[in-house]
């Protein structure tokens, strides 16, 4: 059986295009979270072509913190090739994105760590919906439901700050690079049979600037992303052999269960 590291370690990986009025909070805040929890970890900032300040600020939180690292994107290429890019130069056992527009506070989130202990994903849904306006509480609710329909699930929430033990990243082929990421991840893991739990997580409001997630261009990305997932769930890996990593919690758990043995 695979040996698991004697502590996790968190990498933040924190999208950011052109986000000069927020990435400092976001960036603050979140170190913050990490010392009172008591995390060890560090903080990807992932510059996806930000012609604005967010790059200069950026590199003045890398001086005044060790655990803060840049990748820079040439052209915005999207917050999925952004999260994908962090995810594979990240140093920690485990991975999580963290929007640069600080709309989410790290505490809400960082609190359910140690259920990793137990499951593979961690997945927040969001309990106050009051802080997202209707328009975009409608498209949440359709789009949720057309993907727990179309891949015979149950979630709550598929687009947060979802946790991942970063070894099972491996048996994932993404390919979308916008907002559908999260979604084509948890779809794939968990018909994989990977294990997690859902939490719930409160939501903040952007101090400034407006959200990218419903420009006309991010929602044809999504469309189009829901048909490519469509066919590689339902085509492409169609009679594909299910397996999980031997170091993920999953094997672990299956190993107990099949050998009769629990571990403390």
């Amino acid at each position: 059986m695979a040996e698991f590291p004697a502590e996790e370690s968190l990498s933040l990986i924190m999208p950011a295009l052109n986000e000069e009025r927020n990435i400092e909070a976001a960036v603050h805040s979140s170190l913050k979270a990490l010392n009172d929890l008591q995390i060890k970890g560090e903080l990807i900032v992932v510059n996806d072509g930000s012609t604005d300040k967010t790059g200069e600020l950026i590199a003045t939180l890398i001086q005044e913190d060790s655990r803060v690292r840049m990748i820079k994107h040439d052209r915005p290429e999207g917050i999925g090739a952004s999260f994908w890019d962090g995810s594979q130069s990240a140093r920690g056992t485990v991975v999580v994105m963290f929007p640069g527009d600080n709309e989410n506070d790290p505490n809400e989130a960082l609190r359910y760590f140690d259920l990793l202990k137990h499951v593979d994903m961690i997945i927040p849904f969001i309990y106050n919906k009051g802080a997202r306006g209707a328009m975009r509480k409608v498209i949440s609710f359709l789009y949720r439901t057309i993907i727990n329909v179309t891949f015979v699930l149950n979630l709550n929430y598929t687009n947060g700050t979802v946790f991942y033990r970063k070894s099972i990243l491996s048996d994932v082929h993404l390919q979308s690079r916008g907002f559908l990421y999260q979604t084509e991840i948890l779809v794939k893991a968990i018909r994989r049979g990977y294990l997690f739990a859902e939490v719930p997580c409160s939501l903040g409001r952007r101090a400034s600037g407006t959200s990218k997630a419903l420009t006309l261009r991010s929602l044809m990305n999504v469309m189009r992303g829901y048909l490519t997932l469509l066919k590689s769930v339902y085509w492409d890996d169609l009679g594909a052999a299910r397996s999980v990593k031997q170091d993920s919690v999953t094997f672990r758990r299956f190993e107990e269960t099949v050998n009769g043995k629990v571990s403390p």
